[in-house]
């Protein structure tokens, strides 16, 4: 034990030695080095009433010559700089490379009559999107090699794949910037044709209606890149032509577009800080008008999932801080309608619900942790997810398949890796698909034990501690935690 605290002693004072010494060679090298100064170019900005001068706005030029010299010169400042620990970061870099599964595989997941994998391939540094239709033992369908999009770019970024419910047409964005600012291409999914067809300033997200050949997308405001505007693309015509459906004005709200798990509407979201607003449209109906779900009122929050000839809403209406769930025709939606189906609890917070052909999932958080919920629509009796540790992390993840009766979610405690884990609701069985694998050979975490404690603050309430320990180290842990304290007390 004391020759164990000698270590850790020894471990500390060096580590202290080496980050002094750094320091010293960074005065050093100060006395050397100038740092580039930018030049200061006062600009007015006039905004809510209030004026503000900015000295640098400048520098907001990004194609500007002057701009991409000034950056230049702070680039060879930060090599110069920092060229001491290249070394180190070196180091660093092949110490976390070589705890990364370069050769991984996503769990597939099972939507509209296809398996969809995205795996990567060791010295690889992009992914590869493929399906397998009907069954995993099916040929492989490679969707996008992005190794192979992304060669001769200095960037390159493939967001928002989505595919047409009749399984040919595949919408995808490409980043080739690193400003999030996608353009959306199509891909025929049978012939592995890229159509001629290029929308720029996107989300990289689409929507398709059930005609299979018209979707929706955001665009954003080129400046702020908040997204602001919906369109409606229909294959084989003019980008240019493309049909403005909703234009957000409200320079506080973002907008979005999807589709409802039940494949039956198409909304468009407005959302703020606290404040929700949806507009709703019948897939099938692509040319048609949507209409106003319920009108922004601020303060009142809400999200919409819809079932059957219903919508269950997850709100914050008449004070629920915590939200509640509420439920209301899909003819009549407006706020005056709704009707309570989960309500308001003070120790509960309700996060988020997934609807199901048979189950209604809930996902709560109490006593600081997250709990998942299953209720039947048959009413035959609500259970939660059993969890054996309470020191995890569990939420929901991909589900896009309404008709089924198995329920994909997320594991982690401070014993268990990162998981994907299958849970058949009607059996209440459970498979672990995929737990992270923790490379090195060395870990093992049957070799642990966690808990939860409690500890009692001054005004009363209690605060969750959580701890991991090695099995027979209880007390070991507890001086260790001391004795390092008592040492970093002497050293400040």
């Amino acid at each position: 034990m004391y020759n164990f605290m000698k270590k850790i002693y020894s471990f500390v004072m060096i580590s202290i030695i080496f980050a002094t010494s750094c320091k010293d060679k960074k005065q050093e090298m100060k006395a050397e080095i100038k740092a580039p100064i930018a030049k200061m170019i006062p600009h007015t900005i006039e905004k809510h009433g209030d004026i503000r001068i900015d000295n640098y706005f400048w520098l907001n030029q990004r194609e500007d010559k002057e701009v991409i010299d000034y950056l230049n010169k702070e680039n060879e400042y930060y090599e110069k700089m920092t060229a001491h620990t290249k070394q180190f970061q070196d180091d660093l870099f092949k110490e976390m490379k070589a705890r990364i599964k370069e050769d991984d595989t996503s769990v597939p997941y099972f939507y509209n009559g296809y398996y969809y994998i995205t795996r990567f391939e060791k010295g690889k540094d992009y992914p590869i999107y493929a399906r397998k239709k009907g069954s995993l033992e099916a040929k492989e369908e490679i969707m996008f090699d992005c190794n192979e999009m992304a060669k001769g770019k200095a960037y390159f970024n493939l967001s928002g794949l989505s595919v047409s419910e009749d399984n040919q047409w595949a919408t995808f964005g490409v980043d080739l910037v690193s400003r999030r600012q996608y353009i959306i291409q199509v891909k025929n999914l049978l012939t592995g044709e890229i159509l001629p067809e290029f929308i720029d300033n996107t989300t990289g997200g689409t929507t398709w209606a059930s005609d299979n050949k018209t979707f929706f997308y955001t665009k954003k405001d080129p400046k702020t890149l908040r997204s602001d505007k919906i369109y409606k693309h229909v294959l084989n015509t003019d980008v240019k032509k493309d049909a403005l459906i909703y234009n957000e004005k409200d320079d506080t709200f973002s907008s979005f577009v999807y589709k409802e798990k039940s494949k039956k509407f198409i909304v468009i979201g407005s959302t703020s800080t606290l404040t929700s607003e949806y507009q709703i449209l019948e897939a099938n109906n692509p040319s048609g008008k949507f209409r106003m779900f319920q009108e922004r009122t601020r303060g009142l929050e809400y999200s919409i999932s819809h079932f059957e000839d219903s919508f269950y809403i997850v709100t914050n209406k008449d004070k629920a801080t915590n939200f509640k769930l509420m439920k209301t025709s899909e003819k009549h939606t407006g706020v005056q309608n709704w009707t309570e189906v989960i309500p308001h609890r003070e120790d509960v917070l309700l996060e988020s619900v997934d609807i199901f052909k048979n189950y209604l999932v809930v996902e709560e958080r109490s006593n600081g942790l997250n709990k998942i919920q299953i209720r039947p629509w048959s009413g035959e009796g609500a259970y939660y997810l059993p969890f054996d540790s309470e020191t995890y992390t569990a939420y929901t993840t991909t589900n896009p398949d309404f008709d089924t009766e198995i329920l994909r979610y997320a594991y982690q405690s401070l014993t268990t890796p990162s998981s994907v884990i299958d849970f058949n609701m009607k059996t209440k069985e459970k498979a672990v698909l995929k737990e992270q694998e923790v490379l090195g050979g060395k870990f093992d975490k049957k070799n642990y034990i966690e808990e939860r404690v409690w500890a009692t603050a001054s005004d009363g309430t209690k605060v969750p501690i959580s701890m991991v320990y090695r099995k027979g180290m209880k007390k070991m842990g507890k001086l260790l935690s001391y004795y390092m304290l008592t040492v970093l007390m002497d050293i400040l």
